[in-house]
C-alpha cells in the first residue's frame, strides 16, 4: 500500500477538522468530571485544574499541530514516531493508540446502550447488548459510506452536543451566582484531578490522524488542533464554574451538569443537558468509528501488519480496517466488563503525547521535512507535563498499558517471522 501524500481531491477542510477535534474532546467525560474534580479539589480552586491542564497540553498540541502540518498522511503519532525512531517504535506507538481507541470505542458504545437504550425500549441487559450490536453496525455502516458524509455527520452531532452546554453557560453568566472559596488542595489531589481533566480534554490528538485527506493540511491541521483544544478547555472552565456555583454537594453529584441545569434553568433545561449526554456519547462513538480504523490502516505496511489492512477505497475509507475494528468492538461489547479497560485510555494517550513530543525533537534536530531545531521548543515542556500527569496514574493502569504493549510486540514478532 502507498502511504504517500494524496494528490487527488481532498475531503476535509478547516470546519470539518475543527468539528472533529471538538467532537473528540467534548464527550461524556465533561458530564461527570466536575464532581470528580470537586472531590479532589473543592470550590473555585477546581477551575485552576482546567486552566493548568490547558497550559500543560498546549505545548503538546503545538507539537501535534507542527508535525501534522509537515506529514500530510494518515496515521498521526505512528507516522511521526516511525519517521523519527524507526518502524519498531512507530509500531509500538500506533499499536497502543489503536488498542486504546478500540477499548474506548467499546466502552462508549456500551455506555450509549446503557443510557440511550432504555429510551428506545431496550431495557433489559440482554436487549441492551442487542442495542449495542445494532449501534456498532449502524456506526460502522455510516462510516463506510465515505469520509465526506462522515464529516457531515460528526459536524452536525458536534453542533447538537454543544447546544445544551452553551445554554448552560448563558444561564450561569446571567445568574449572578458567586463561586465559593476553598482550602488549598494537596499536591497529590491536584495531580489526580489533572489526570481526570486530561481524560476529559483528550481528543485534539485525533485531528492530524486524517491529515492525508485534509485540504491545505499545512494550514488547517494546526489551526484545528490548537483551536479545538482552546475552545473546549475554555468551555470546560465555565461549565465547572457553573457547577461549583449552583450545585452545593458537587463532589457527590452523579450528574453534575444535569444538576446545574436544573438549578439554573429548571427541569426542562436539565432534560436537555441529560439528552446532551447521549448525543455526546453518540458523537464520540461515531468519531471513533470514523478515525480508529485509520490508526490500524496506518500500520498497513510491509514491516508492520501488511498492506492488506491499509488500503482505502474511492470514498477514502479503509474498509478492511473499518470492519475488522467493528468486529473487535462487537466482541468486546458482547463480553461485558468494559469499564476496567477504559482506564487504558488516559495512560495510552499520555504515552502518545510523550512519544509525539520526542518525535518532534528528533525530527527538528535532524531538520527533517523542513523542521528546524528551534521548532523543538515544546519538547521539554511536553515531557515535563507528561511525566507530571503519568505520576498520577494507578499501578493497574500502567500494568494494563504494559500488557497491551507486550501483546503488540508479540504480534509484530509473529508477523515478521512469518514474513
Amino acid at each position: 500500500m502507498a502511504h504517500e501524500p494524496r494528490t487527488d481531491a481532498r475531503t476535509l477542510g478547516l470546519s470539518s477538522l475543527l468539528a472533529l477535534g471538538i467532537n473528540g474532546i467534548v464527550g461524556v467525560g465533561i458530564f461527570f468530571a466536575p464532581s470528580e474534580v470537586a472531590a479532589l479539589v473543592p470550590g473555585r480552586a477546581g477551575l485552576g485544574v482546567y486552566v493548568a491542564t490547558l497550559v500543560c497540553l498546549l505545548p503538546i498540541a503545538y507539537a501535534y499541530a507542527t508535525l501534522g502540518s509537515r506529514f500530510e498522511e494518515d496515521g498521526g503519532p505512528y507516522v511521526w514516531a516511525r519517521a523519527a525512531f524507526g518502524p519498531t517504535a512507530g509500531f509500538a506507538v500506533g499499536w497502543v493508540a489503536y488498542v486504546s481507541a478500540l477499548f474506548s470505542s467499546a466502552a462508549v458504545v456500551a455506555g450509549l446502550a446503557e443510557h440511550a437504550g432504555p429510551l428506545l425500549g431496550f431495557r433489559t441487559p440482554g436487549s441492551a447488548r442487542v442495542f449495542a450490536a445494532l449501534a456498532v453496525v449502524a456506526l460502522a455502516g455510516t462510516a463506510s459510506s465515505g469520509l465526506r458524509p462522515s464529516a457531515w455527520v460528526w459536524s452536525v452531532i458536534t453542533l447538537l452536543k454543544l447546544a445544551p452546554l452553551v445554554l448552560l453557560v448563558v444561564l450561569f453568566a446571567s445568574s449572578g451566582l458567586a463561586l465559593p472559596s476553598s482550602p488549598a488542595p494537596a499536591g497529590a489531589s491536584l495531580a489526580r484531578a489533572a489526570l481526570v481533566v486530561v481524560f476529559a480534554t483528550q481528543g485534539f490528538e485525533v485531528v492530524p490522524v486524517p491529515a492525508g485527506n485534509a485540504r491545505a493540511a499545512a494550514r488547517v491541521v494546526p489551526a484545528a488542533t490548537l483551536g479545538s483544544l482552546v475552545i473546549a478547555s475554555l468551555l470546560y472552565v465555565v461549565l465547572h464554574a457553573a457547577c461549583v456555583a449552583s450545585v452545593p454537594e458537587l463532589a457527590s453529584s452523579r450528574a453534575p451538569l444535569v444538576d446545574a441545569g436544573a438549578r439554573l434553568g429548571g427541569e426542562r433545561v436539565a432534560s436537555w443537558v441529560a439528552l446532551g449526554t447521549n448525543v455526546s456519547a453518540l458523537g464520540i462513538a461515531f468519531g471513533m468509528f470514523a478515525m480508529t480504523p485509520r490508526y490500524l490502516a496506518a500500520l498497513g505496511r510491509a514491516e508492520a501488519l501488511g498492506g492488506w489492512v491499509g488500503s482505502e477505497d474511492g470514498r477514502h475509507v479503509p474498509q478492511r480496517a473499518l470492519w475488522l475494528t467493528a468486529a473487535i468492538v462487537l466482541v468486546l461489547v458482547m463480553s461485558g466488563r468494559l469499564m476496567e479497560l477504559f482506564a487504558l485510555s488516559s495512560v495510552a494517550v499520555v504515552v502518545q503525547y510523550g512519544m509525539s513530543a520526542l518525535s518532534l525533537g528528533k525530527l527538528a534536530l535532524g531538520r527533517v521535512r523542513g523542521l528546524k531545531p528551534r521548532d523543538a521548543w515544546p519538547v521539554p515542556l511536553s515531557v515535563f507535563a507528561v511525566v507530571l500527569v503519568a505520576r498520577a496514574a494507578r499501578p493497574v493502569e500502567l500494568l494494563l498499558a504494559a500488557s497491551v504493549l507486550s501483546a503488540g510486540a508479540f504480534l509484530l514478532w509473529l508477523r515478521r517471522r512469518s514474513g
